[in-house]
């Protein structure tokens, strides 16, 4: 192994130091999991066995962040390759194979590289308290595989963000009739009530006020609209079909 003094590139070889002082994060990668370090620390102070970090021309470490806290803290030597041109896209790539990226670490690497649109979901989920995906849904107007993809690459939009507080706000109504207001299928359900040009807002939270123990949990859209709709049909002399735009794809 060879001792570096300079910058290289060369993924064929592996170097050793302890200039720890070279190496720094890359920038968007997840916050530190102090857990997964202190459970290093006590694996590697007793038994320092061999492993290499990858790091980029920048010593911008690429994999091995925990690692590299660990090995700087106990002083041990530090073995590393540089693979020149890899950034957070690989970083993401590793981790994927080694460990899994939570949500949370995917908000947080992009809330840092200052991405408006991250900071802005950030930002609804802590005012408003919806879930992950119920958030994403809300947010882009969409529930489909594709809107939550997007959010682990870093090209998540945010279709409107006054509407979709409006969107939020007019969910939170229902809170003081419905304990689960907050659930993924009925907040889809919602979502597709809220473009069905048959459906009232005001009007259902008038007939859910006097009928409160009828909305219950459901496992699937489907069977929310059916619920809901025969709540909006109390005392009705027109009955409406709340399921029609459902069943025409309108999701």
């Amino acid at each position: 192994m060879i001792t570096l003094k300079s910058p290289v590139v060369d993924a064929s070889k592996v170097y050793t130091t302890r200039e720890y002082y070279r190496f720094k994060q890359v920038d968007g990668n997840r916050n530190k999991n102090l857990l997964h370090i202190n459970r290093l620390k006590k694996s590697m102070s007793e038994n320092y066995l061999f492993t290499v970090l990858i790091v980029n021309e920048k010593f911008e470490i690429i994999d091995g962040q925990h690692r590299f806290e660990v090995i700087k803290e106990l002083k041990l030597p530090l073995n590393y390759i540089v693979c020149a041109g890899y950034g957070l896209k690989e970083v993401h790539i590793l981790n994927q194979i080694t460990k899994t990226w939570s949500a949370e670490d995917y908000l947080d690497g992009y809330c840092n590289l200052n991405y408006p649109d991250y900071l802005q979901f950030r930002q609804f989920k802590e005012i408003y308290g919806f879930g992950h995906t119920e958030s994403v849904s809300i947010l882009t107007g969409s529930n489909t595989k594709t809107a939550h993809q997007t959010f682990n690459s870093g090209n998540f939009k945010v279709k409107n963000y006054k509407e979709a507080c409006e969107t939020a706000e007019k969910i939170l109504l229902i809170a003081p009739y419905y304990e689960g207001y907050k659930r993924k299928n009925f907040i889809f359900t919602m979502l597709n009530l809220f473009k069905n040009p048959f459906y009232s807002h005001v009007e259902f939270l008038q007939k859910l006020k006097l009928q409160p123990s009828e909305l219950m949990d459901c496992t699937r859209v489907t069977q929310y609209l059916s619920v809901i709709e025969k709540i909006y049909n109390y005392h009705r002399r027109e009955k409406v079909n709340l399921r029609y735009c459902f069943h025409n794809g309108n999701k």
